[in-house]
């Protein structure tokens, strides 16, 4: 990889966590900081989210964090990034986010985690990118997503073609042969729309 891929990550911030859970997200750190692909999450020092941060870290990599200044107050920050960027609002986080990124991966979470993958989803449905989108279904975790997206589509409230917009993996190694395919001279695009 001649220029540093970046992958967006959401998951989940709650302290307690399934085993299987912790360990997808220290081997996906592992594997971020190994191959040079700079992590890209909400910048907490909890949960899930405080895992993968400190997994990249401890193997060397790079961590941006993007953090809405009203968690500062709760003190759920992250102080040992490459980077913590501070914003005003959840929509702020979110959009600089997905400016910083050339993928998303999702690992098991909650409410903001669903909200999130979501909403990249969304962007993607209507055309304003073609970023790939991962779904990591640990342990199963996301099964009952996945069939409710099924139930969906089968129900026509989304076109047949948009079971193309996510790729479920269950084995992290599996996301760098998706991010392998990321053109190196791939342009962010201009989020203006978003």
């Amino acid at each position: 990889m001649k220029n540093k891929k970046s992958l967006c990550v959401y998951c989940g911030s709650c302290g307690e966590t399934n085993p299987a859970h912790r360990e997808a997200a220290e081997q996906l750190g592992d594997l971020l900081a190994k191959n040079s692909i700079r992590l890209v999450y909400g910048g907490g020092d909890i949960g899930l989210m405080g895992i993968l941060a400190n997994a990249v870290l401890n193997a060397g990599g790079e961590v941006i964090g993007v953090l809405p200044r009203f968690l500062e107050d709760w003190e759920v920050e992250h102080k040992g990034l490459s980077q913590l960027i501070i914003v005003e609002s959840m929509h702020a986080r979110k959009q600089k986010m997905f400016e910083l990124s050339d993928a998303f991966a999702v690992l098991p979470g909650g409410y903001g985690t669903l909200e999130e993958l979501l909403e990249v989803l969304t962007w993607k449905q209507l055309k304003l990118h073609n970023k790939p989108v991962m779904v990591v279904d640990t342990d199963g975790y996301w099964q009952p997503l996945r069939a409710l997206f099924e139930h969906i589509i089968q129900s026509g409230y989304a076109d047949e073609d948009s079971s193309a917009y996510l790729t479920y993996v269950e084995k992290i190694e599996s996301i760098l042969s998706v991010l392998d395919k990321i053109p190196e001279d791939t342009q962010r695009p201009n989020a203006e729309k978003l």
